[in-house]
């Protein structure tokens, strides 16, 4: 008998988070461990969460002109090499090909762990005028980082991902893509995975090996971690004048591009997982959620069967033609509670509980995967109440996680106070700091917490640095990461 779906089986995200996530993980079929070290199986219940990302920013990229296209798997090492501080930056996790075709290569190729180098000797040649920009591509892959520790989806060596990687005339145009690829990655989180994020500006020594300025989304998990949810790149003019990506201006001067780039990766998910789920099991919320209501018929006796069978057919059609994405479970090797259990687990928004009295009342009985809370509804107006409850889940949800949030954003005025907090609750700390890499490396040995971002609303202040005393002007966000 397959046990996989009973709660007892399920571990408790009250008593460890960590053992938690990674059992829900695999018990919601989200995801599995594959035979190779550091990657996971993405199973078809998780890649249907993938896929509603990908829907969601393909309408956000395409409203900027931005098409996919798709560039090779592998990146000769003498192009990686064109940008010194790029290969620097990545040299500790490249996977690198030396052998092909039962010869060493005279030049290995790299395992791409992003795309910037080998899109950008293409553009060198695609680039000759003014007319040609600007260029806005984005390409959904899979890239690789040879991970020491793994987590799923937080941290593995192989995963998915978007990159977008935008040309254009002028600075200005460059950093109007920036702020506006940032702001997708907060409405993905915000609006979809009712995850309130910071956005913010990257330190120096944060920052994407190669980039002029890295802006970030920053999410704060349960256990006082953050989490970096995406990040886009003022690439500025370095790629440019590395790979000669050069045009002729309007005013026939020759001049090197200025560059973006972008990216949001199935890492999102750990986040939206850690974030929603509890005890029983994932909480998705409704916009994300492939299934958002599943309907469970309650079989008493062989002769209701057909009847329940077909109002069930009945009222999941009228579901499905509102727009509503579901699910009838009318599988007879499972009973109804073994049912109620996996989906669950699962997170599935909404339960739709049908027996022989709703179909003889012409009613469903509604049950929400947050609260858990039932409620009789007649079936004329099955539909208003239901898009309601989804509504309602999706805000309770943000709410909830933004209050969490609010409440563990603290300010220290003093490094013994940020040590406090770091030992105890963590959470995001608000610190002046005085922007020195030394400094900033010193408060993240002593305590494991690195600068996450430096707000885009945060205000110029003058103050002394809380760990080495100097002047500063900004509170910057520090916290611990995965």
């Amino acid at each position: 008998m397959n046990k996989q779906f009973e709660k007892k089986e399920l571990k408790k995200k009250s008593e460890n988070l960590s053992d938690w996530y990674t059992d829900v993980i695999l018990k919601a079929t989200i995801a599995d461990y594959a035979p190779v070290k550091g990657c996971m199986v993405i199973r078809p219940y998780g890649y249907a969460l993938w896929e509603s990302v990908q829907e969601a920013l393909n309408r956000m990229m395409r409203t900027a002109g931005i098409e996919n296209a798709y560039f090779p798997l592998f990146i000769p090492m003498s192009l990686l090499e064109k940008e010194k501080e790029h290969v620097a930056g990545f040299s500790p996790e490249l996977a690198v090909v030396t052998i092909g075709g039962g010869e060493k290569l005279k030049d290995p190729l790299v395992v791409r762990p992003t795309s910037e180098t080998v899109m950008y000797d293409m553009y060198a040649k695609w680039v000759h005028s003014w007319r040609d920009l600007p260029v806005l591509i984005n390409q959904w892959n899979n890239v690789v980082r040879w991970e020491k520790r793994t987590y799923l989806f937080l941290r593995t060596t192989e995963f998915l991902w978007q990159e977008g990687h935008t040309a254009h005339e002028t600075e200005k145009e460059a950093m109007e893509m920036v702020m506006q690829a940032l702001d997708w990655y907060r409405q993905v989180y915000e609006d979809y995975f009712a995850m309130p994020v910071v956005m913010g500006r990257k330190s120096e020594s944060e920052k994407f090996a190669g980039a002029k300025t890295t802006f970030s989304v920053e999410a704060l998990m349960p256990d006082g971690k953050a989490l970096q949810g995406g990040t886009s790149h003022n690439l500025g003019q370095n790629f440019s004048k590395s790979f000669e990506i050069s045009f002729q201006s309007r005013e026939g001067t020759s001049e090197f591009v200025w560059q973006t780039s972008f990216g949001f990766s199935t890492r999102s998910l750990g986040g939206l997982f850690l974030t929603h789920g509890d005890d029983s099991g994932l909480v998705l919320p409704p916009k994300i959620a492939s299934i958002q209501a599943v309907i469970i018929p309650i079989f008493k006796n062989e002769q209701d069967n057909e009847q329940l069978i077909a109002y069930c057919g009945e009222v999941r059609d009228a579901l499905v033609g509102q727009g509503i994405r579901t699910r009838l479970d009318d599988r007879d090797s499972q009973s109804v509670g073994r049912k109620f259990n996996e989906w669950e687990v699962k997170g599935v928004p909404v339960r739709l509980e049908i027996g022989r009295k709703e179909m003889e009342d012409r009613s469903v009985t509604m049950a929400r995967r947050d609260t858990g809370e039932k409620i009789v509804v007649e079936r004329k107006e099955m539909l208003p109440r239901i898009e309601k409850v989804l509504e309602d889940i999706q805000t309770s949800l943000f709410a909830k996680a933004r209050k969490h949030l609010i409440d563990n954003t603290r300010d220290a005025t003093s490094f013994g106070e940020f040590e406090e907090i770091m030992k105890t609750t963590r959470g995001f700390i608000r610190a002046f700091w005085c922007e020195e890499d030394s400094c900033e490396a010193a408060i993240k040995e002593a305590t494991k917490a690195a600068t996450r971002c430096l707000p885009l609303d945060a205000e110029n202040e003058t103050g002394a640095c809380v760990h080495c005393g100097k002047s500063a002007t900004h509170r910057w966000l520090f916290g611990q990461s995965y």
